[in-house]
């Protein structure tokens, strides 16, 4: 499995706030972001559907608002 970064921007004030919980579940704020989207892909796919791996990037996004 191949590890990717990702880079977010993120409010100073969300973010001390992301620090302080990770720290209080004790993990580095990313793992916390990690366990956070294992748990939103998880619900997603109980809710949806199992996704697919094979999918790219591209197919089954949602169209952005106009």
């Amino acid at each position: 499995m191949a590890i990717k970064s990702v880079s977010i921007r993120i409010e100073e004030e969300m973010l001390k706030k992301l620090s302080y919980v990770a720290d209080y579940e004790g993990r580095s704020v990313n793992s916390h972001v990690l366990v956070l989207i294992r748990e939103n892909i998880k619900a997603f796919e109980e809710k949806n559907g199992v996704i697919d791996g094979s999918i790219s990037a591209d197919v089954n996004v949602k169209p952005t608002r106009k």
